[in-house]
């Protein structure tokens, strides 16, 4: 399918993240835009107000005429975590249409452009709009496809005049295969998705399958440590090819040196926290070096980048609380999140919100998450959030609770955590995970800002 011959797109799940950055492209492209997703977000509603129709019913008699019939002008996206029984997906689906996934979709977009692609089990996000931010400020330019809404742009997808486009190379259901960058990064390779690969191992042979994609010519970075080769390795105050040096923190914002075979570029400030944050702009930094971006214009694009919606956002910051929120997932997320805050406020007492994602997940991490879980002070924790997957026996957030060492732990709703929230009054507060724990950042900010 060619770009140029779609004139009408229907994205089926268009309230995710990726979906609706593919909403919006085809949408800027001057293309029909329409979907269904289950729920109402402040993301659907941005979508509605800017003209793409969105529908909360999954029945065929809510589709507009002009999708009724099968027609090679018309594509349609969908997303693995809609269910297989979905009416909408599977009236397409025995119409004949042109189906496609977002990642697939990703791949026919690439094809022609210079393509930078982040791929990890986490830090591409934030790496990602690290990049994308650099080569917009800079004067570079480029389009982008992000995992999050980046806090200078409001928003998941940029528009560029150029030839350069960065991407998330996501590792679900193997989607970043459908790419051939001709800059890759990889900024972890943890287990994950093991529901999908099994093991760590078939995972890392998925990720050096993507690597093995890169264009000829083209240039591999990964974070020191992951077992690949072939490219140039970085991180921060460990050996390697490119690093960053001398990390301090002042005036809660940290400040580091970057440094590779060529050049030195001192006294970097990131608003961003914690040593994962710097590798992730470590990373970004020998991107942009490589596209011929100047040093001092990196120095201040990263002076002023302000990271994303739910990557340690800051919620509230006063003279009483200090709430902070991030989408951590993962313990190797969650440890470096904990690791970030407790850098930053070694003094203060923290109280952690943690609502797992995936009954998988929790099964495989129960003990991972218990450890990293254990560096809080006070432990919230909500049910599982389910997403894609139906509950399995014996599963529950009392599989990790039952594992984490502190004692001031609990299970709680979500209406007990905000009443909670309201008693103790934590002056700070951390809420972290995937599902729809964001639903209760604006309850729990209003909590804090009347004490």
């Amino acid at each position: 399918m060619e770009l140029e011959n779609i004139k009408r797109v229907y994205l089926i799940g268009i309230g995710g993240i990726g979906m609706s950055g593919l909403a919006r492209y085809f949408k800027k492209r001057g293309c029909v835009v329409c979907g269904y997703d289950k729920t109402i977000t402040p993301l659907t509603s941005a979508m509605r107000n800017e003209g793409i129709s969105v529908v909360y019913q999954d029945e065929e008699d809510n589709l507009k005429v002009s999708f009724l019939e099968n027609d090679p002008e018309t594509l349609i996206i969908y997303t693995p975590a809609i269910p297989k029984d979905s009416k909408i997906l599977n009236y397409f689906k025995s119409g004949g249409f042109s189906l496609k996934k977002r990642s697939e979709v990703l791949g026919i977009i690439s094809k022609g452009m210079y393509t930078i692609a982040v791929a990890g089990t986490h830090g591409k996000t934030t790496t990602s709009s690290i990049i994308a931010h650099i080569l917009k400020d800079s004067g570079y330019d480029c389009s982008a496809f992000l995992g999050g809404i980046a806090t200078n742009y409001d928003s998941n997808v940029l528009f560029g005049e150029n030839n350069t486009m960065v991407v998330e190379a996501d590792e679900f259901d193997r989607s970043f295969l459908t790419l051939y960058p001709d800059l890759a990064i990889v900024t972890s390779m943890d287990a994950d998705h093991l529901d999908i690969y099994g093991d760590r191992s078939h995972l890392v042979e998925s990720f050096r399958q993507f690597v093995s994609q890169i264009k000829e010519g083209g240039r591999l970075i990964y974070k020191q440590g992951l077992d690949l080769k072939a490219g140039k390795s970085y991180s921060a105050n460990i050996l390697a090819d490119i690093q960053a040096v001398n990390v301090k923190v002042k005036d809660g914002s940290f400040y580091f040196d970057f440094k590779n075979d060529n050049i030195v570029i001192e006294n970097i400030r990131l608003g961003l926290p914690g040593l994962h944050n710097i590798e992730n702009a470590v990373a970004a930094i020998e991107v942009a070096l490589h596209l011929g971006i100047e040093p001092e214009k990196i120095k201040m694009a990263l002076a002023t980048y302000l990271g994303v919606k739910r990557r340690f956002e800051y919620i509230l910051k006063n003279q009483n609380h200090i709430y902070i929120d991030d989408y951590a997932h993962h313990p190797e997320e969650l440890r470096a999140c904990i690791q970030a805050v407790k850098t930053l406020y070694p003094d203060k007492r923290l109280t952690t919100i943690f609502q797992p994602h995936l009954f998988t997940r929790t099964r495989d991490f129960a003990e991972g998450f218990s450890e990293v879980l254990s560096m809080t002070d006070d432990l919230i924790l909500l049910d599982i959030y389910p997403a894609r997957e139906l509950p399995i026996e014996g599963v529950d957030s009392s599989m990790i609770l039952d594992k984490v060492s502190i004692e001031s732990k609990q299970i709680l709703s979500k209406e007990q955590t905000l009443e909670y929230v309201k008693t103790s009054k934590p002056e700070l507060l951390l809420s972290v995970g995937a599902g729809d724990i964001d639903t209760l950042i604006l309850p729990l900010k209003e909590i804090l800002n009347h004490d």
